[in-house]
């Protein structure tokens, strides 16, 4: 307990905080004794494939709206303003791109885990490399993930904070292991209803507490906190429309596009057309959780000014007005917390079996089963105690978390794209290639990391972001005096721009090393593996320039023969008009059927 004796929940905090738990161990309890009773892998690790887009959606989402999100981007606001706000520009291509390039490849190859795919397009080597990258991020997300929700519940209940990391990951493990992926989907979908309702809460009493909402504004507008499109492209500027716009772009394709905790969403839903409406469906989520997390950060600030909170105890009299609120925003917290952690249990477990485990070793349905269940519980254990390294760093929560994910989700994202975009690249290729690009990422994310050591997070009166009259030009001399140059102008990049570093190191690198060892020929790539940058491109044109053409053509001369190019060999299109907007015909045979062990 606090050792200062300060309580801060009350009985209904307490009922709050634990009806949260109690339905989502109830969520896991009655998938696992109804409908098939997650018996075979395939219920368990992919819901029988029969999700619908909506919880789809909402799951997608609340798997990386997490604790940190939900204490990192109100407290970056708070303290730099709402230029953080326009990382909701990077939503549209980070979704649209997956949408209509990743989804329809990986949903028509009929795949199990997404590394099969590095399989099927280079060879089993470049598979397992990519499988283990992805279990080392995850764990250490998982640590983030875990570590956040129990220092907020040690901080306003005085609850031990290691009993919280231990309740939080008990918790998890328990319907994840038991309900698997069904029960994973729809207590995320649970969970984000809670979640907004205790954002909407602590917004609501914000704002009453600060004076209500004209006056809400005039403190956060002339404390500095509204901040313009600050376009200064120096890469080293923490925070800029460029840093968040387009750097954003990379960090979304390497979450929402080849990350397999969402992949596994996917190949969840019951057609290929429900899986990319989910993920169209993600975009209006996504930017109301953003919009909510901001907003939270600058009530935060109209209430409290430049004085800490927590320096100043303002939480202990303010809290006590509301009964109950605490409660709720802790649930808030955990909520996030536990759906990301779920996912990230069951994706370990799904590519621990089927991509390390079953390829090697033959078993039973059921042993199988067992085992994911077993492999769920372990990543559990793992997680929880990697939740001590991150007690040890020395950064704000919420760049230690999107670091970890462009440190290591860059060089997967690089490599998918080698495979899915050049089809001269070979498996040696994308072996050093990704090589290339993890010692790339943690060459500039741990010398990044070690240079700002000394320094402490500080609450800042302005950020370098702000676009004020009275103080920009300002801003622009101590920028430009301050530039840092050689190594620690990289060191010094931001942490944005990790993931578009990092995957275009691996291309390069791997483009290079391909036609250095002899690049893979046309006939050598297996079937729908690549996507087919120039047929679409010139189909694209075509339909920008049809409207005017068919003004001085004939009619059938505006047809253009519609034969698909599939890894360089033509084939005639027997699909839909919506299928030959595609590289791989729906009905058309998986080359994954022809693995075997998998």
């Amino acid at each position: 307990m606090d050792p200062t004796g300060q309580k801060y929940f009350t009985i209904i905090d307490y009922v709050i905080f634990a009806l949260l738990l109690v339905a989502s161990m109830a969520i896991g309890l009655y998938y696992a004794f109804t409908g098939g009773r997650q018996s075979t892998t395939q219920e368990f690790l992919y819901a029988d494939r029969s999700m619908k887009c909506l919880p789809l959606s909402l799951s997608l989402m609340a798997t990386f709206q997490s604790a940190v999100a939900i204490i990192g981007t109100p407290a970056e606001v708070y303290a730099n303003g709402t230029q953080y706000w326009f990382i909701g520009c990077s939503y549209i291509l980070g979704l649209l791109i997956p949408a209509h390039i990743f989804i329809p490849l990986f949903y028509r190859l009929h795949l199990t885990s997404v590394y099969q795919y590095l399989e099927l397009r280079f060879c089993k080597a470049v598979r397992i490399c990519g499988t283990v990258t992805f279990i080392f991020q995850m764990v250490i997300y998982m640590g983030v993930g875990i570590y956040t929700p129990a220092l907020a519940l040690n901080a306003v209940t005085g609850f031990h904070l290691w009993g919280a990391v231990l309740a939080t990951g008990l918790v998890c493990t328990l319907y994840t292991a038991l309900g698997g992926l069904k029960a994973v989907v729809w207590t995320d979908v649970f969970q984000t209803v809670v979640m907004f309702t205790g954002q909407l809460a602590v917004i609501i009493v914000g704002i009453h507490q600060a004076g209500g909402l004209s006056d809400a504004w005039v403190k956060v507008r002339d404390g500095g906190r509204i901040s313009g499109i600050d376009l200064n492209p120096d890469p080293t500027v923490r925070h800029t429309f460029w840093t968040l716009g387009v750097g954003g772009v990379f960090l979304m394709l390497s979450l929402y596009g080849v990350n397999q905790a969402q992949v596994q969403r996917y190949l969840s839903s019951r057609t290929e057309r429900e899986a990319i409406m989910s993920c169209y469906m993600v975009l209006p989520c996504l930017q109301v959780a953003l919009m909510l997390s901001c907003l939270m950060g600058l009530v935060m600030y109209a209430c409290y000014g430049n004085n800490s909170p927590l320096e100043q105890q303002y939480i202990t009299s303010k809290d006590q007005n509301f009964p109950g609120l605490p409660g709720l925003f802790v649930a808030c917290l955990f909520s996030a917390s536990l759906s990301t952690i779920s996912s990230a249990f069951n994706s370990l477990a799904t590519v621990t079996m089927v991509d390390l485990i079953k390829p090697h070793y033959s078993m039973t349905e059921a042993r199988a089963t067992l085992l994911s269940k077993i492999l769920a519980l372990s990543y559990g254990i793992i997680c929880v105690a990697m939740a001590y390294v991150v007690h040890l760093m020395n950064s704000s929560v919420l760049q230690a978390a999107l670091s970890i994910f462009g440190m290591v989700g860059g060089p997967l994202l690089g490599l998918f794209c080698l495979g899915i975009f050049f089809p001269c690249a070979n498996s040696i290729g994308a072996v050093i290639g990704l090589a290339a690009g993890l010692i790339m990422s943690f060459w500039v994310g741990i010398g990044g990391f070690l240079s700002r050591m000394p320094s402490s997070v500080q609450v800042l009166p302005l950020n370098s972001t702000n676009t004020v009259p009275a103080v920009s030009g300002n801003i622009t001399v101590i920028d430009a005096a301050s530039r840092p140059v050689g190594l620690n102008g990289l060191y010094s990049l931001s942490y944005m721009w990790y993931s578009a570093l990092n995957s275009s190191t691996v291309v390069l690198i791997g483009l290079l090393i391909s036609f250095m060892t002899g690049p893979t020929k046309g006939d050598d790539v297996a079937s729908g593996t690549v996507y087919p940058v120039m047929r679409t491109a010139q189909s694209l044109v075509h339909k920008l320039v049809k409207p005017s053409a068919c003004c001085t053509s004939p009619p059938e001369h505006t047809q253009i023969d519609d034969h698909k190019e599939i890894n360089g060999n033509v084939t005639e299109d027997a699909g839909t008009e919506e299928e030959t907007e595609t590289f791989l015909p729906s009905n058309a045979v998986s080359p994954v059927e022809h693995e075997t062990s998998v």
